[in-house]
C-alpha cells in the first residue's frame, strides 16, 4: 500500500480473538490486519510487535463491523458477511469459510453492512444494513431466516438484550427501535430527532428503557461515534483526538487524549486477563492501546 492510501486510512471495526491474545482491525479499504497482543504487551516488544503479523483483504468496501464467535471471526464488507477460522488465521491461512449475502429487494443494490451482533440465544446473527432492515442469520444452518422491517433509513447500529429477548436498532431516520427478536414485532419506537437534547444537535444521551425517556445529556461537542458501558461509566468516543469517560448522571468526568484527531471504534479486551486492554481506532493507520485507562501507551499500525 502506498504512502497515500496509508495517509487515507481510517480504521472502523475491531475485534479480539475468543483467546484474548490477537486483535483484528478492519479499515476502509476492505482490509484486515491481525496483530498479536502478547507480542506488542510483552517486555521484550520491538517496534515490529506493533506491526500486523497479517493483512489480508477481506472485501470490496469498508469493513465496518468485526465480530468473534468462539472460534470464528466475522466480518462484513459491501453488503456481504464472510467468516475466517480464527486457529487458521493465527496460522496465515487466509481463506473464508463461508460468505453470505442477505436478501435485498433488489439485487442491483449493494447496501452496506453497519453492525452486527452475536445472538447467543438462538446463536443467530443480527446484521443492520444499509436496505434499512435488520437481518437475522442462523448460524448453525446458514441462512437468513427473518428480517425486522420498520426504519425508513439505513441502519447505523444493532444491539442485543439476551435475558429480555430483545434487539435494538438505531437507524439514520432518528428513530431507536426495540424489537421481540422472538416474534420479529417492533414493540417500542423511541424517536430520539423529537428530543430537544442540546439544542437539537447531535448528543450522546442515556435513556431509561422501562420510561422509554432521556435520564442524562453528556455535554461533548461533536458527534459521538462509539460508546461502551464499563463499570459505573460510559466511555465514549467521535469527534476529537480523546476517549471519554462519562458518568452515568451526565457528568464527564475525564477526557484521556489519543492519536486519532476523529475516532470511530473503541474496544475492551475482556477475553484475556494479561492482556487487559482498550483499544481504539479512527481516522488513521494507527490504533491506540490502553493499558490503563488513564493514558495511552503506545499505538498498533497497519
Amino acid at each position: 500500500m502506498g504512502p497515500v492510501e496509508l495517509l487515507h486510512m481510517s480504521v472502523f471495526s475491531q475485534s479480539f480473538s475468543p483467546c484474548g491474545r490477537f486483535l483484528a482491525a478492519g479499515n476502509n479499504y476492505g482490509e484486515i490486519a491481525l496483530f498479536s497482543l502478547s507480542a506488542a504487551l510483552s517486555p521484550d516488544a520491538t517496534a515490529l510487535s506493533q506491526k500486523p503479523i497479517l493483512t489480508f483483504t477481506a472485501h470490496e468496501g469498508p469493513v465496518f463491523t468485526l465480530v468473534s464467535t468462539d472460534c470464528q471471526l466475522l466480518s462484513a464488507g459491501n453488503g456481504e458477511v464472510s467468516a475466517w477460522s480464527w486457529s487458521e488465521l493465527i496460522k496465515k491461512n487466509v481463506k473464508a469459510l463461508w460468505t453470505k449475502k442477505p436478501k435485498y429487494r433488489s439485487s442491483l443494490e449493494i447496501p452496506e453492512i453497519n453492525s452486527m451482533k452475536l445472538q447467543s440465544r438462538d446463536n443467530s446473527l443480527v446484521i443492520g444494513a444499509g436496505d434499512n432492515n435488520v437481518h437475522i442469520l442462523d448460524l448453525e444452518h446458514g441462512v437468513f431466516k427473518s428480517v425486522l422491517q420498520g426504519h425508513s433509513d439505513y441502519i447505523h447500529c444493532v444491539s442485543v438484550r439476551e435475558r429480555e429477548a430483545e434487539i435494538l436498532s438505531g437507524g439514520e431516520d432518528g428513530a431507536v427501535r426495540i424489537w421481540d427478536s422472538r416474534t420479529g414485532q417492533s414493540v417500542h419506537c423511541i424517536e430520539v430527532y423529537k428530543y430537544e437534547l442540546c439544542g437539537g444537535g447531535p448528543s450522546l444521551s442515556l435513556w431509561h428503557l422501562r420510561s422509554l425517556s432521556p435520564t442524562s445529556v453528556f455535554p461533548l461537542s461533536g458527534c459521538q461515534r462509539h460508546s461502551i458501558f464499563h463499570q459505573d461509566m460510559i466511555l465514549a468516543v467521535g469527534e476529537g483526538p480523546f476517549v471519554s469517560h462519562c458518568l452515568l448522571g451526565g457528568d464527564v468526568k475525564a477526557q484521556i487524549p489519543c492519536s486519532l484527531q476523529s475516532v470511530n471504534t473503541l474496544q475492551l479486551n475482556s477475553n484475556s486477563t494479561e492482556n487487559q486492554v482498550l483499544t481504539v481506532g479512527g481516522s488513521s493507520k494507527h490504533i491506540d492501546v490502553f493499558t490503563n485507562l488513564s493514558y495511552r501507551a503506545f499505538s498498533l499500525s497497519f
